[in-house]
């Protein structure tokens, strides 16, 4: 449940509240005549991706990838 409090209480405690709500994750209510008016939310971090199909579509896989090549198909400098 979120904590409601007047915009006159947010405005002088701003800064610890902002710590607060990042530290507990609990949101608070701002209210302006006894009406919300504005939420103080945390941010949630996004999960980690995958790199697997970040390039998907952007890729051309072109011949056959699993066959090892053989030696002769190298070029070799001396």
């Amino acid at each position: 449940m979120a904590t409601t409090l007047k915009a006159s209480e947010f405005k002088a405690r701003c800064l610890q509240l902002m710590d607060d709500v990042a530290a507990t994750g609990e949101s608070i209510i701002i209210t302006k005549h006894n009406r919300p008016v504005a939420a103080l939310v945390p941010v949630l971090e996004p999960a980690a991706q995958s790199p697997f199909g970040w390039h998907r579509g952007q890729v051309e896989i072109c011949g056959d990838i699993i066959t090892p090549l053989g030696t002769d198909d190298w070029e070799v400098l001396e």
